[in-house]
């Protein structure tokens, strides 16, 4: 029984051939302003995560009474 022969060339991943065809179907100038946007849409969740985390941790700090106040 033999070894299946090997590759020479690597498998091109998914994100690979997915530019590959974007590449063709799509001018410079849309491929770039489609990468703005994910890199946006990226951003913006990450920002709404840090603000999720933030307020999880006002919410366990205990109050310290006002300076302000008076008995």
């Amino acid at each position: 029984m033999q070894a299946a022969p090997v590759r020479a060339t690597a498998i091109p991943s998914f994100t690979t051939a997915l530019r590959a065809v974007e590449s063709l179907l799509m001018s410079g100038g849309q491929r770039t302003a489609r990468r703005n946007a994910w890199t946006s849409v990226l951003e913006d969740r990450r920002r709404a995560k840090d603000r999720v985390e933030a307020q999880r941790v006002l919410d366990q700090t205990p109050t310290v009474p006002s300076l302000t106040t008076r008995p």
